[in-house]
């Protein structure tokens, strides 16, 4: 027996949700059977699970909290890809707080500071209950000395934090490609990142572990914008091929050849220098601004000068575009 498609299909309601008062709109004879509020919203954005979150989809399918992609489409709406010093240089206190308390009611006002907005977003992460890396075992971290070492050790992650630091990733790979601009490098992101992804209470510890935080960081944004990069050549190639129809095949074979050796060229062994003394002054700033907080209630932290239940990303992709 054949089942055929939808017929006499009428438009009977315009139904959303909303993070507080659940379901808008909802016909009233669905009403008994959907509950009225989201038992699980929670009145603030910052410092809360993400299982107490509205989350959506970003562009490249990450299920990540809708307050991150608010913060990271103004970001880049008003040019902060291009801001030179973004996220190293700290927006003004008193305008992160009033930033705050509107994100708290689902929305941005116009004319924030970019730094401002990065600094927010820096904040989240540092004030997540449980740092984004944090369910992986501290020792095997510790212990990666390659690329390779920490591609494997990110697997590790739950499906959750690996979906949220797929979209850091991204995030800071989207800023290093305007490194001629901004002049922040994946080094430099890695460095004003790196305190904002672990939580550990033992000053020394968290020492070693952001810095190896730090060489993670950087590994995933480059072989982020390695992978992007590659995926452009090939595009250009395929286009250069269609554009060069016509010509004799030991011509096109030449070219080929060519632009195969160049592919090659620097390609080389990743090396990544100790940076423990700059990360202690992030570190120490972090700490320094956390207590501020804690002094004048209800003020926001702030990193220092150092600086959408849907589908989950696989923990197999996080670095990649």
């Amino acid at each position: 027996m054949d089942i055929g498609g939808p017929t006499d299909v009428q438009h009977v309601a315009h139904v959303t949700f909303d993070r507080f008062n659940g379901f808008l709109g909802l016909p009233s004879e669905f009403e008994p059977d959907v509950p009225k509020k989201a038992p699980s919203a929670s009145a603030t954005v910052f410092g809360v699970s993400t299982e107490s979150m509205q989350l959506s989809y970003d562009s490249r399918g990450n299920c990540v909290p809708v307050i991150l992609l608010l913060l990271q489409s103004r970001l880049y709406d008003q040019g902060g890809l291009e801001v030179e010093g973004i996220f190293r240089i700290t927006g003004e206190n008193s305008e992160e707080e009033y930033v705050r308390e509107q994100l708290n009611k689902g929305m941005i006002p116009d004319g924030i500071d970019v730094h401002c907005l990065a600094g927010l977003i820096k904040a989240w992460f540092r004030e997540l209950p449980r740092g984004v890396l944090d369910p992986l075992p501290s020792e095997q971290v510790l212990q990666c000395e390659s690329d390779e070492d920490f591609i494997k050790v990110v697997r590790l992650l739950p499906q959750t934090e690996a979906s949220l630091l797929n979209w850091a990733i991204n995030l800071m790979a989207d800023v290093v490609q305007f490194e001629h601009v901004n002049k922040m490098n994946s080094r430099n992101l890695a460095l004003v990142f790196a305190p904002n992804m672990s939580q550990m209470k033992d000053p020394l510890t968290a020492l070693m572990y952001a810095v190896q935080v730090m060489k993670l960081l950087k590994c995933l944004t480059e072989k982020t914008l390695r992978e992007r990069e590659n995926t452009s050549s090939q595009v250009d190639k395929i286009s250069s091929n269609e554009a060069g129809e016509g010509e004799e095949e030991v011509d096109n074979e030449e070219e080929v050849d060519e632009d195969e050796e160049e592919d090659g060229e620097g390609d080389g062994v990743y090396i990544v220098e100790e940076e423990a003394s700059e990360i202690i002054g992030v570190v120490a700033d972090d700490h320094k601004s956390e207590s501020m907080k804690s002094a004048f209630e209800g003020t926001s932290t702030s990193d220092s000068k150092g600086v959408v239940q849907p589908l989950i990303c696989n923990p197999d992709h996080i670095g990649s575009k």
